[in-house]
């Protein structure tokens, strides 16, 4: 038995079985795989021609060194890693396999970490493609150096709590809660200050959105494009509100699990 095994009772055996389940489902599937890309390669075709106007006609736009198109790829970390996170979970719904598997010797915990693994995987597979299309737009990801490996982790981390949060939602309230999963992020989108900085909020509205970890990094990002200057502080301040919306979310899953548990609502799982 590993030292993760005995620390902690996470068998990670059955988070291998978790994965593998989630992953013959994918590839089984070509359009699940096909709109893994889609949708990511749109939106960076879309907005890189946004970019090249803008560039041609402003030249501050010319000066922020692709800050739209940056943007745009941060917020589909942001969003794919939720979303990635959300569907292997609904997946388990809609197939009204849930109740099954909280009867297996499957804990919470386990589950989880084999979601945060899909989300990887899913997030990989949409994102890889988007960022080799965003070169033929003169951006480079990359070109942010090690600053991006905080950025990805804070987005990831938030995008994980999220998905969590939603998730235990949905197994509380059945598939009639469903479209929280699509809805959520793009409601804190404009308090994210994905493509504008906290500045142009009104006042009132400038505190929650500091609230928010990924207002962290995308001011982080601009700073880094439009100054040159990577912002540790900001980056810091992102990670420790992570960690206690994570801690947060993780304590409402289980109380939605134990809640649907009691009101018999992982048997049955419907709208």
């Amino acid at each position: 038995m590993s030292l993760v095994e005995r620390s902690h009772g996470i068998a990670m055996h059955r988070v291998n079985a978790m994965v593998l389940r989630y992953w013959y489902l994918l590839v089984s599937s070509w359009p699940r795989m096909l709109e893994l890309v889609y949708w990511p390669a749109l939106q960076i075709i879309t907005w890189g021609f946004l970019q090249n106007y803008i560039s041609q006609n402003a030249g501050f736009f010319a000066q922020a060194g692709g800050t739209l198109i940056g943007a745009v790829i941060l917020w589909d970390i942001l969003f794919r890693g939720q979303l990635g996170f959300s569907i292997s979970f609904l997946e388990e719904m809609w197939a009204r396999n849930l109740g099954n598997l909280m009867m297996s010797p499957l804990k919470p915990i386990e589950f989880l970490i084999s979601l945060m693994i899909m989300s990887l995987i899913r997030l990989a597979i949409g994102i890889i493609p988007m960022v080799i299309l965003a070169m033929f737009f003169k951006f480079n990801l990359f070109a942010l150096g090690l600053p991006l490996i905080a950025f990805f982790c804070n987005l990831i981390f938030t995008s994980w709590s999220l998905g969590i949060f939603v998730s235990g939602l949905v197994l509380r309230n059945g598939l009639g809660a469903e479209s929280i999963v699509w809805t959520l992020m793009f409601g804190l989108m404009p308090l994210a200050c994905v493509y504008y900085p906290v500045s142009v909020l009104p006042a009132w509205l400038q505190y929650i959105a500091w609230a928010l970890p990924p207002t962290y990094v995308f001011e982080g990002m601009r700073a880094l494009l439009f100054d040159h200057t990577f912002r540790a502080d900001l980056m810091l301040t992102a990670l420790a509100i992570n960690v206690v919306l994570f801690i947060v979310s993780f304590a409402i899953f289980l109380g939605l699990l134990n809640s649907a548990r009691r009101a018999g609502t992982l048997i049955s799982g419907g709208e």
